[in-house]
């Protein structure tokens, strides 16, 4: 279906990738994994025909139809998230469209087009049969509810949404357009756990080729066959989830050190007896065939890996026991309540991940926590030497424009060392020169990364966490949950990621149609005692 072959992609100074082939064929399910700005997103819009490579071809098969889904949603308004998501469905779109318009001049018999209106209608209406378009309305209302829109919100104004729920319209609008090979790029980003078990289930049954990009490892692995990993300007395929991809790779790099270490030996040894014997006449002959032989041999590159930069911050000072109580607390948002008599203490040394769809409430339990909103009756108490992180997704719109990654830094930190900021920014994303990025440049995860690195490197002892791994690769939220993992204060964290909600939680907070309900272990126990694992929410 689609094949790269041999291509070679820069951009100004920056190599990244020569030489790159890959094939997808119908049935395949792709990973494209590599670092933030090694060209994943490239290569998407190298196949959408968006760009071009600079050598090499990238041929697709004749007819292809490509659904491809980025981060870039437009402008959506004027239409209900229902039509928005229906026009956005190709042929069989703009056929409802049509016969709509053909009904309304059949409706005038005594027109002079009349007869080839019919004939018109005729021809567009088996056409639409054909592409089952009396079913598009309750596909499209299926695949909305799927990805979280409760049936009384297909009829709000699109454009009155927030950008997280059109991105949902627009992932609807890709998945409805039924295409031979869609391309997905990075399309968990805005989805609650729920909506993400359905996508799985969705993709799992889609028999076209698929490639995707996603930080979610859980994910990968549940629905991938295989994993096509961008790294250092090579672009490599492997048969397999990403679990084995990772272990295959390192089969692979101890492989390839293994035999340049040979090589090396080797060289030397033949290099040894040159040196030794070249000034002698009876072993001329030998000399000259060694060195020959030194000339023709193909020396292998020493292999590189991929640098994942480790981050420790400093332990926090101790806080009170009582972290945050919680008494009698109502919240509504007009005739939607959300809590109704809430009343929770959040103990030292906690790890409260906050589980429920989007809209249940998870963002306004921790703004209240921070003080960013109130509760309409009871009490929300901070407690005693408690030092509060929060993160939030608008945290990123308060950043100074003008001012570059590093200045911020140092602006936030006035006393560390220019080391220590270089290892913490480069640690979230931020190697070498990137630190000299102004703010106002830096995309939406650049932007969330750089707060979350500056809240981190003087920890607080209570962190309040939003979906702090949203735009994090794979390897800079691995070093994050390691570097959490040690943290000795109290968290309490909304997330979409299985891994890290497993790897970081130890309390649960669940809310689920105005109920509460708490778990004393943490996301594991919570599957379990739920019964949840057969959706696949584990």
């Amino acid at each position: 279906m689609i094949r790269l072959d041999n291509v070679s992609k820069n951009f100004g100074r920056q190599v990244l990738y020569e030489g790159a082939s890959m094939s997808v064929f119908r049935g395949d399910k792709v990973g494209l994994v590599g670092p933030n700005g090694s060209g994943k997103s490239t290569i998407f819009r190298m196949i959408a025909g968006q760009d071009g490579p600079d050598h090499g071809n990238v041929t697709l098969e004749k007819g292809l139809i490509i659904g491809y889904f980025d981060q870039n949603v437009g402008e959506m308004s004027g239409r209900t998230v229902l039509e928005e998501t229906l026009a956005g469905a190709g042929e069989v779109s703009q056929l409802r469209q049509e016969l709509a318009e053909l009904e309304v001049k059949m409706a005038d018999p005594d027109a002079a087009d009349f007869d080839k209106v019919v004939e018109r209608y005729s021809e567009a209406q088996t056409r639409f049969m054909e592409l089952d378009g009396y079913s598009l309305e309750a596909r499209g209302s299926e695949i909305l509810a799927g990805l979280g829109f409760q049936n009384e919100r297909l009829q709000e104004d699109v454009g009155k949404l927030s950008g997280g729920w059109k991105m949902r319209v627009a992932l609807a609008q890709i998945l409805l357009l039924a295409p031979d090979a869609l391309l997905l790029d990075e399309p968990t980003n805005h989805l609650d756990i729920e909506s993400i078990v359905w996508l799985e289930g969705f993709l799992k049954a889609f028999d076209g080729g698929l490639v995707i990009t996603s930080h979610d490892r859980e994910f990968l692995n549940r629905l991938v066959t295989k994993i096509a990993e961008i790294d250092g300007g090579t672009l490599s395929t492997f048969t397999g989830n990403y679990d084995f991809y990772e272990e295959q790779r390192e089969v692979n790099r101890a492989q390839q050190e293994a035999a340049y270490a040979r090589q090396q030996a080797s060289l030397k040894k033949e290099e040894a007896f040159i040196a030794r014997f070249k000034a002698r006449a009876s072993h001329a002959a030998q000399v000259q065939s060694r060195v020959k032989m030194l000339e023709k041999t193909e020396r292998l590159e020493a292999p590189t890996r991929r640098k994942n930069v480790k981050f420790e911050f400093r332990q926090p000072e101790r806080s009170g026991e009582d972290v945050v109580t919680i008494e009698g607390v109502n919240k509504a948002f007009g005739e939607h309540v959300i809590y109704d008599d809430l009343s929770l203490l959040i103990r030292r040394k906690e790890r409260w991940c906050v589980m429920g769809v989007n809209g249940a409430g998870k963002s306004t339990l921790l703004k209240m926590i921070a003080k960013v909103s109130e509760p309409d009756e009871g009490e929300v108490r901070v407690g005693a030497s408690v030092k509060m992180g929060y993160f939030a997704q608008h945290a990123m719109e308060l950043l100074d424009p003008e001012k570059t990654v590093f200045e911020l830094l140092q602006r936030d930190h006035p006393m560390a060392s220019r080391g220590s900021l270089h290892t913490l920014a480069g640690a979230f994303g931020f190697p070498g020169d990137a630190v000299e990025k102004k703010c106002k440049i830096l995309s939406g995860g650049e932007k969330a990364r750089l707060v979350m690195a500056s809240m981190l490197y003087n920890p607080p002892n209570f962190l309040v966490l939003d979906e702090p791994t949203n735009h994090l690769d794979l390897d800079t939220k691995e070093m994050l949950m390691n570097a959490l993992k040690d943290f000795e204060g109290t968290m309490l964290f909304v997330s979409h990621d299985r891994q890290f909600l497993s790897a970081l939680s130890n309390r649960v907070f669940e809310l689920d149609e105005g109920k509460v309900k708490t778990y004393g272990g943490g996301y594991t126990e919570y599957v379990e005692q739920v019964g949840r694992e057969a959706p696949g929410l584990s």
